[in-house]
């Protein structure tokens, strides 16, 4: 069975944003990448569905740098205990960690909790930095960053729906 992902000539999709666990089965067999692994009860079934599929996305592990109750991500205090969860419970194969820092606060601090979190966890792969601090994310150490707004302009998040 072809996946829809080999027709894609070389555009890697990626998945950013709550993932629900009932849609896990879909991101799986769609996404490339899944950048927000925050919950054990998600971990949980991530690593069955991969089981049952047969293949599995790359996953990056949301760190909530800023520890919004607003934004989805594991708490920096909690991240290595989950890390060890995810790959010793759940036998997943975490690449990397996200994080989106807080608006009102200067990126930089949650840019280099992040890779403080990543060293310390044995990943490389940090994906951090948007359209407007992509550079402070790369002198953190990022190596994915997310430039939309740079490439197809500013999203009016007044039609983007409730959250």
């Amino acid at each position: 069975m072809q996946r829809w992902g080999d027709r894609r000539l070389g555009l890697e999709l990626r998945l950013i944003g709550p993932l629900q666990t009932n849609k896990v089965r879909d991101a799986i067999g769609f996404f490339d990448v899944i950048e927000t692994l925050d919950r054990a009860k998600l971990a949980e079934r991530v690593a069955r569905e991969i089981q049952a599929l047969g293949h599995a996305p790359r996953l990056y592990v949301q760190v909530n740098t800023g520890e919004e109750a607003q934004k989805a991500g594991i708490a920096p205090t909690e991240a290595d205990g989950f890390l060890k969860v995810c790959r010793e419970e759940y036998g997943l194969v975490i690449e990397g960690l996200m994080c989106i820092p807080p608006v009102r606060e200067p990126p930089g601090p949650h840019f280099a909790l992040l890779a403080k979190i990543g060293r310390r966890n044995g990943l490389a792969r940090l994906s951090m930095g948007m359209s407007d601090d992509f550079e402070i994310a790369i002198g953190h150490g990022a190596t994915d960053v997310r430039v939309g707004s740079a490439l197809f302009g500013a999203r009016d998040i007044t039609a983007a729906g409730p959250d």
